[in-house]
């Protein structure tokens, strides 16, 4: 399978046309080589008129061409009416995506006013029990059956009013049929979402697009590479729209960290018609790091690529990392590929600037040099040979092909060798006359990187694009903790917020933050509603989840353990938690880096 025509070549994807209108409204085009599109959500209650009105104003300001607003009961949805009626008389023109869990006569009742209604086919018709059972065919049929029952009204209303939709599966609200015959699992998601789609083809719908979201990078992209060749195999009548999103981001550098390796990895394979940056933050941050995002794109791809076709050295569908061999990196005794943990090179320039400030137990620290590693620089356009499988290998700076593809070529070009030596990343293979400023750097460092190491390639990391030293080595091993690779610091899953949202998750989030950031390798989700509870939070240790108004639920992983605690003490009741099972240490024991 085939999820794009080239790994080396820029390509975009040809998808069909997605076409958002409504009177009133500015018409969207969405796929078919239109740009892609830029979107972001309301974090206040729908049921607040004005607040609504306001936040899309603010956000139609700073560019974002569709807004999104979740409507969870049939009363949100109908108040959807006095949202639109009072943008457009505001001179708003921006469409109306309306989110949908749990309730099909929500989206019955939103479809009569907004462009978009978006529907999670793990919760629209199914329930999410964490029952465990197997089906048997006819019970798989006959659940297909009730399925198509509950979601075609919907779709005859969207073909009759003219309305776009999206299909978005969720990694971990996996109803508990598809849960079942297909696991909590790139697959599933995929299986989930075209079940769905088939019930709107067999009515003649096609205005619609895909979303594959998750919080972990790696799943993300496996996810949407699997749902594009799935769409391939299909044919070009199956060609629908993607929308890209890594959910849960978080706030801050890691947020946007998660983001960029995910739908950056994405759209730099052609993938992608409109995308979101999820962010625990104020919506219009999320907006001008998504132009940011797309702005680096084109730096970092090329349709002209002169390289040879070679296999890739990975499988895109399921994540392993390259086998490699074991060498010393001549620091301290540090070692590299093999089963080691992805290193942290820095330039001398770097080293010389941070090594004085580094203490004896420190886990952000430079662990090689550049400049002293024995390493091999190679064009892996042109023929080349290593001498023995014990030699770091990395990309020739000036090097014409974009990173990106060059080491994906580096890697195919070893294993064509038959060679298994490490490969050592670098985020830039030339520099610009002036230094990138901090967030082209971060986006740039983390597309790059990202991508690579969520393809399973890289034993060390080399970042240059971000002049500042200290600021540079932060986020080698920020992008490392991201992808999934190390482990240096406590690990965030936080929702962005919404209408659902049961408390203030900016300040929230900031206060579990104060008192848990020294926990070394614990991962804490903070969701702000059930919607966002224990499926979204995947594979976290801990779980801190709004159940009601001022009430919290705590988790541990998937299993609710304590329920409706008072808000004022939940944050401290999470930390009695994470003492229980064994995985909290005192601050005050900690180094912090």
């Amino acid at each position: 399978m085939n999820y794009c025509d080239s790994p080396y070549r820029y390509s975009r994807r040809t998808s069909r046309q997605l076409i958002i209108a409504q009177a009133g409204s500015d018409e969207i085009r969405i796929g078919a080589g239109e740009p892609v599109v830029v979107q972001s959500m309301l974090t206040c209650d729908t049921m607040d008129t004005a607040a609504c009105v306001q936040q899309t104003l603010e956000l139609a300001a700073v560019g974002c061409q569709v807004t999104r607003i979740t409507a969870p009961t049939v009363k949100d949805a109908a108040n959807l009416e006095n949202i639109v009626a009072e943008l457009r008389k505001k001179g708003c023109r921006t469409p109306i995506v309306a989110d949908i869990h749990f309730k099909p006569e929500a989206a019955m009742e939103a479809a009569k006013w907004v462009e978009v209604v978006r529907i999670n086919p793990g919760n629209y018709a199914d329930s999410k029990k964490f029952n465990i059972r197997e089906y048997t065919d006819d019970q798989y049929n006959a659940e297909l059956a009730r399925i198509e029952e509950k979601f075609t009204p919907l779709v005859r209303l969207c073909l009759e009013k003219g309305r776009a939709m999206r299909i978005g599966t969720n990694h971990g609200s996996l109803s508990d049929r598809i849960m079942n015959r297909f696991g909590d699992s790139p697959l599933g998601m995929v299986e989930s979402a075209l079940e769905f789609a088939r019930i709107a083809r067999k009515h003649g719908f096609h205005n619609f697009k895909f979303s594959m979201k998750s919080s972990n990078p790696k799943v993300m992209i496996q996810c949407y590479r699997l749902l594009t060749a799935r769409l391939r195999e299909l044919g070009p009548d199956w060609a629908y729209p993607l929308h890209l999103g890594v959910t849960e981001a978080g706030e801050g550098e890691d947020g946007r960290i998660k983001s960029a390796i995910g739908i950056g990895s994405l759209l730099c394979d052609g993938v992608g018609d409109t995308i979101r940056v999820s962010l625990t933050e104020d919506s219009p941050n999320e907006i001008a790091v998504c132009r940011a995002l797309l702005a680096e794109i084109p730096r970092l791809t090329s349709p002209d690529v002169s390289a040879p076709d070679l296999p890739t050295s990975y499988d895109p569908f399921q994540f392993e990392r390259r086998r490699t061999v074991e060498i010393d990196l001549g620091m301290d005794g540090v070692r590299c590929g093999g089963e080691q943990t992805i290193r942290v090179v820095v330039s001398r320039a770097t080293w010389d600037k941070v090594a004085g400030k580094i203490r004896p137990k420190d886990d952000v620290r430079p662990e090689a040099v550049y400049e002293d590693l024995n390493v091999m620089e190679v064009d892996p356009a042109q023929p080349f040979e290593v001498p023995c499988d014990s030699q770091l290998v990395t990309v020739k700076d000036g090097c014409p092909l974009p990173p990106i593809a060059a080491f994906r070529l580096l890697a195919a070009q070893l294993k064509r060798l038959g060679r298994s030596n490490p490969i050592l990343l670098k985020d830039c293979l030339s520099f610009e006359a002036t230094p990138l400023d901090p967030q082209r750097a971060l986006l740039r460092a983390s597309v790059v990187i990202g991508s690579l190491l969520c393809d399973g390639i890289g034993d060390a990391i080399l970042i240059r694009g971000e002049t500042g030293a200290g600021a540079s080595l932060r986020l080698s091993f920020n992008i490392l903790q991201a992808a999934g690779c190390r482990s240096f610091k406590t690990d965030y899953v936080a929702c962005p917020s919404c209408g659902r949202t049961l408390f203030n998750l900016q300040t929230v989030t900031a206060r579990i933050k104060t008192r848990t950031a020294h926990l070394k390798g614990v991962k804490i989700a903070i969701m702000g509603c059930i919607v966002n509870g224990p499926g979204e939070m995947a594979d976290a240790d801990f779980g801190y989840v709004g159940g009601a108004p001022g009430k919290i639920n705590l988790y541990v992983g998937k299993k609710a353990v304590k329920f409706n605690i008072p808000e004022s003490e939940a944050v401290e009741r999470l930390v009695d938690l994470i003492r229980e099972n064994g995985k909290w240490v005192d601050a005050e024991l900690v180094e912090t880096p």
